[in-house]
């Protein structure tokens, strides 16, 4: 199912399910918590036409605790459970979720990893509210 959230740049909050926006909303759309919002955009394209919002589509996957992985979140991809008894940590990954190229990945130009790559995968913030979580990752890459 095609979904999509937007970041709303003045009031700080994400609104879900805006592809069904339509007719002055009437509570159509959710927010964080899960109540409805009333807003005055009369459809999705609203939503995508104005500066004020940053609109994020969502991957179709979700990641180890069973949260919707959508673009601009920050994820924490490794290839096994850090914690395990022979004391190998694995490879580990702090990006970004990304849309290019008809696909969703992680990372930069550069450093580019297919969402579904890595075997366990966890949202750990998003890029509006946490950038901190991606100043520490290059930081450690250093």
């Amino acid at each position: 199912m095609i979904k999509f959230r937007v970041w709303d740049k003045e009031n700080e909050i994400y609104l879900y399910d805006v592809q069904y926006a339509y007719n002055k909303m009437m509570g159509i759309v959710k927010s964080d918590d899960g109540e409805a919002v009333c807003y005055d955009e009369d459809c999705f394209g609203d939503f995508l036409n104005n500066k004020r919002y940053v609109v994020e589509q969502y991957t179709g996957l979700k990641d180890a605790n069973g949260k919707e992985i959508y673009e601009g979140d920050i994820v924490h991809g490794y290839d096994q459970e850090p914690d395990r008894d022979d004391g190998y940590i694995g490879s580990s990954v702090i990006e970004v979720v990304n849309f290019k190229w008809g696909s969703f990945w992680l990372g930069d130009f550069k450093n580019q990893i297919k969402v579904y790559t890595p075997p366990i995968i966890e949202v750990i913030g998003n890029v509006h509210m946490n950038p901190e979580l991606l100043e520490a990752a290059n930081e450690a890459r250093r």
